[in-house]
């Protein structure tokens, strides 16, 4: 099958990709990721070093005539998203990505595809292995757990990297280059609950969301996209009230930067209301489909009888926690006033779970501002402390600040221009690259990204354009032609 991948052009990139695909790389999970680079670099004969917390960097001398260039730094991140379809069998942990080309598009069957950021690791294999790219004096710098925490980039020595120029090769539209990121923040709400002995005149149910598109919470969150705990809390709130409902279990979404593409419930019902709540449920389907029809035609949401459970949760705990998600802000929280359709602050209510006198609620707050950032925070950490919830805020990192005079950014403007006929896009994003976190071990570097065209980043949608590989592959050997002179 990856065969097939094999024979793209360019096929030094392409083949490079399946080499990495064929090792699991989750994040958090990335002993064989880096071994697997190390080996790489050490084959080759090139210095290469694994740092404390699992960066590998590999140096690599300028080429002939390249010497009196200033050194670059090439970076991506090793480790990938892991997501599936409910009804797809695959072991991340052991098995390798199962590719196919789909007209221009590199996808695979029913999990997330890893070109995020696995081309760009590729692009730094190829050039690290090729003895016929001119290029100048380099370091490639592999990061760890980009996806859950930016440990790696967080833990990187401010003494391991001599670069003058860093070039991150972790942009997902081939006609953009990168100068700003948002920075970002966990937001995790634990609670426990009481559990009770469902009452004998109840009945148990299963509700399912799903067939969400799901995306990335940064570059996708713009799009107004289903979130399935949101669209599951809207079936659950008031019920409780109105039909008695009581709830037993709940398991929605997954990872913090995955907008949740899937959700289901557990409830129970008393006989005599049951036709009275279908009703209502199937009155509140009708609403959101017909709100979110041209955003997610697969959208479904399903209500079925299922064995009865032997525990629910106590009402007032129900009442607080469905109340708390309500009241929670999910999606683009403030638009920047400065730049044009950039998103300057969101958040993603990730993942919630629900079992055993135990909830837990997981978020990712971005922004490009930190003020906006905590403002934010606060606001959700708000609405869950007053229903009780302990609320905790981790794994918080800088956002990139842009710098437009960046002389590298003028080197790339000019050579996209010149290659392609029109300006590049040159913007800000409002996903988390580790370029802000990176430059705050090494001030005054001069930062830059780019990179091919990846769709459905983080869902099982994730796709890479053909075409777009091999124009940005051009380009980035035209960059390397052109660093400037010390």
């Amino acid at each position: 099958m990856n065969e097939e991948i094999r024979a793209l052009e360019p096929k030094v990139l392409w083949n490079k990709f399946a080499d990495l695909n064929a090792v699991p790389r989750p994040s958090k999970k990335e002993e064989r990721i880096i071994e697997f680079i190390k080996n790489f670099g050490n084959n080759l004969g090139l210095k290469t070093q694994v740092d404390e917390v699992g960066n590998v960097v590999i140096k690599k001398p300028a080429t002939k005539g390249m010497e009196n260039r200033k050194k670059i730094i090439l970076q991506a991140h090793l480790d990938m998203v892991h997501q599936k379809n409910n009804d797809t069998e695959f072991d991340f942990d052991n098995q390798g990505i199962e590719m196919y080309v789909d007209g221009d598009w590199v996808r695979a069957k029913g999990t997330t595809l890893g070109a995020d950021n696995g081309l760009g690791v590729a692009t730094m294999m190829a050039i690290l292995e090729s003895d016929s790219i001119e290029h100048p004096e380099l370091e490639a710098l592999f990061t760890i757990d980009e996806e859950t925490g930016m440990t790696g980039a967080k833990g990187l020595s401010p003494e391991i990297l001599e670069g003058d120029i860093l070039l991150n090769l972790d942009t997902e539209e081939d006609d953009e280059i990168g100068i700003g990121c948002a920075g970002g923040v966990d937001i995790t709400a634990t609670k426990s609950y009481e559990e009770e002995k469902m009452p004998e005149s109840y009945r148990s149910y299963s509700v399912k969301v799903k067939g969400l598109m799901g995306g990335h919470s940064g570059m996708d969150i713009i799009k107004g996209l289903g979130n399935a705990n949101k669209l599951m809390n809207r079936l659950l709130v008031n019920t409780a009230e109105d039909f008695k409902l009581r709830i037993s279990e709940i398991d929605g979404g997954g990872l913090r930067n995955a907008i949740p593409r899937e959700s289901e419930a557990i409830i129970a019902l008393p006989e005599t209301e049951e036709e009275s709540f279908k009703k209502e449920f199937e009155s509140r389907v009708r609403d959101i489909k017909s709100e979110y029809a041209s955003l997610e035609p697969n959208l479904s949401i399903e209500l079925n009888k299922i064995a009865s459970q032997t525990k629910v949760m106590d009402l007032n705990s129900q009442r607080e926690i469905v109340l708390a998600i309500a009241g929670a802000h999910n999606g683009v929280y403030r638009m920047s006033p400065e730049i044009e359709g950039l998103v300057e602050a969101s958040n993603n209510i990730a993942n919630v779970t629900l079992k055993d006198g135990e909830v837990h609620i997981k978020c990712l707050t971005r922004s490009s501002v930190d003020s906006t950032k905590d403002d934010l925070a606060n606001s959700i950490r708000s609405v869950f402390e007053l229903a009780g919830f302990k609320v905790e805020l981790s794994g918080e990192y800088p956002g990139w600040a842009p710098n437009s005079d960046s002389a590298i950014l003028k080197t790339l403007d000019e050579i996209y221009q010149r290659m392609n006929g029109e300006k590049a896009h040159i913007a800000a994003c409002h996903a988390g690259l580790e370029c802000g976190i990176i430059g705050s071990h090494y001030p005054g570097m001069d930062m830059i990204s780019f990179g091919p065209t990846i769709k459905g980043a983080h869902s099982p949608d994730e796709r890479a354009s053909i075409k777009s590989a091999q124009k940005y592959w051009d380009f980035l050997l035209e960059v390397l032609k052109n660093i400037p002179e010390n």
